[in-house]
Formats: structure tokens, C-alpha cells, sequence
């Protein structure tokens, strides 16, 4: 009886291994296939102390000129007065290539934005409509600290909390808005993530684990005490929009997915 629990016990620990063996083999695969698809969004300003700077995170999709990432990262009305325009950088390193970019669709609703580019790159797979279930894990990949050192997208992995209303969480209930009560009475469901990310992921392709079909948009990230502080004491609760959002932004344009 012993010899049969001792050979039970050693066959249970082998496929445990070779178990966490075949995972990790297979993210090594989906985020080899991801990144390429991976750029920076940012603005060229030429009068600026960086000319060519980084704003966010973007992935290209449908058939290759489309860039996604969020309304936030491209808000900001251009100066007619000097030379900007908003910019993608694409490839990785300490030379990466940059494209001139046009936003073609805006949805503040959703903090959604679409990007085109002359160029031809690479472009994900999106997932259909019906929203992962809590419990599932996925994986992030964009920029957190943006690119001081030159482009170089980081990973993060981690699973989805829950399918929660689109309000920004609040400490008391003198920090909500009336805005937030709207959301609140006419929710729509983003994810909740349990997964650290940082401002400069903003933009980034939320994606399932097992195939690397993106199934969101990552846009905020809940801060625990102040912005100076979210490098160093990061809350890992992150929230991504739904990809079915972008779907429709991109179908009003006539974009084909």
C-alpha cells in the first residue's frame, strides 16, 4: 500500500510539472505573437524638449493600418501654432520606426480611439463579443513605464476579478459625482483586473491566455494613495474596456475586422 501511494504521489507531482512545463511553453508562444503587434502612441512636437514623445500604448489590428488604444492617451487638442502631430512607434529597441498617425474614430464614452497609419504591420486577433469569465487568466502587454530606455514592451499576467459597472472607485462618498451615479443607474460592465499595470499601459491589449485573442482595452488603474506614488506602491487592480466596444467604434467606420 505504501509502494502504490509513494508511485501515485510521484506520478501526481510529474504532471503537475510537466503541467506548469506546457503553460509556460504556451505563453512564451502567444506573447512572441502579441508583441509585434504592440506600439507606442505618443505626439511629435517640434518645438517641445522631446520632440517625439511617448503617451501610451496601442495595438494594431483588422488589416494592419489600425491602431487601438485609449481616447485619454490622444486627447489633447494640437497647437495649429507649431508642428504636432500624433505619432506611432513601432518595433522594438532603442531605434524604433515612427509613423505619422491620423485619429480616424473617437469614442470618450468608452475612452476608446483608432489610429491610422500609412505602414502595414502586424495585427492581433480579436476575441467575439461574449465577455470572459471571472476567474480567467490573461495577460497585458504594453509600455508601464513608458520608454526612456527605448522600446521594449513588458508583460503581466494575472486574471479577471469580476465584470464590474464603469465607475471609477471612490475612498468616501463625497468624491462621487453625479456622472458616477449615471453609470451607476445605466451600468456598462468593464473588467476588473487583478493584475499590476501603470499609466503608461494605457492602451494596452488585454488578452486570454490560452490563444491570444485580445478580449479588451486596458484604460485606468485604481491608485491607492497618490499618482507620485503609483510606481511604488501599485494597488494591482486594474480595469480594461470590452473588446466589443472597439468592434462597433470600428464597424460605425466601416473599418473591416
Amino acid at each position: 500500500m505504501c509502494k502504490a501511494f509513494f508511485f501515485k504521489l510521484i506520478l501526481f507531482v510529474c504532471t503537475f510539472i510537466t503541467s506548469i512545463s506546457v503553460n509556460a511553453h504556451t505563453y512564451e508562444a502567444i506573447v512572441a505573437k502579441i508583441k509585434p503587434s504592440i506600439v507606442g502612441v505618443g505626439l511629435y512636437d517640434a518645438l517641445g524638449v522631446q520632440t517625439h514623445q511617448l503617451k501610451g500604448t496601442g495595438f494594431v489590428f483588422g488589416n494592419g493600418h489600425y491602431i487601438a488604444t485609449n481616447y485619454h492617451v490622444v486627447a489633447e487638442e494640437l497647437d495649429p501654432k507649431i508642428v504636432q502631430y500624433h505619432i506611432v512607434f513601432a518595433g522594438s529597441g532603442r531605434n524604433p520606426q515612427v509613423f505619422r498617425a491620423e485619429i480616424v474614430a473617437r469614442d470618450p464614452v468608452h475612452d476608446l480611439a483608432i489610429l491610422k497609419i500609412d505602414a502595414k504591420l502586424p495585427a492581433v486577433t480579436l476575441a467575439n463579443d461574449v465577455m470572459l469569465a471571472d476567474g480567467a487568466e490573461v495577460l497585458l502587454t504594453g509600455f508601464p513605464i513608458g520608454a526612456v530606455l527605448g522600446l521594449y514592451p513588458a508583460t503581466h499576467r494575472g486574471i479577471i476579478a469580476a465584470s464590474t459597472p464603469d465607475v471609477i472607485p471612490s475612498v468616501n462618498a463625497n468624491q462621487l459625482t453625479t456622472k458616477m451615479f449615471e453609470r451607476l443607474n445605466q451600468p456598462t460592465l468593464i473588467y476588473q483586473l487583478d493584475i499590476t499595470a501603470y499609466p503608461g499601459n494605457s492602451g494596452s491589449p488585454l488578452y486570454n491566455a490560452l490563444n491570444g485573442e485580445v478580449i479588451g482595452v486596458l484604460n485606468k488603474v485604481f491608485i491607492k494613495e497618490t499618482k507620485e506614488t503609483i510606481l511604488e506602491k501599485p494597488s494591482g487592480i486594474s480595469y480594461a474596456v470590452p473588446i466589443l466596444y472597439l468592434k462597433k467604434l470600428a464597424l460605425k467606420q466601416g473599418i473591416t475586422l
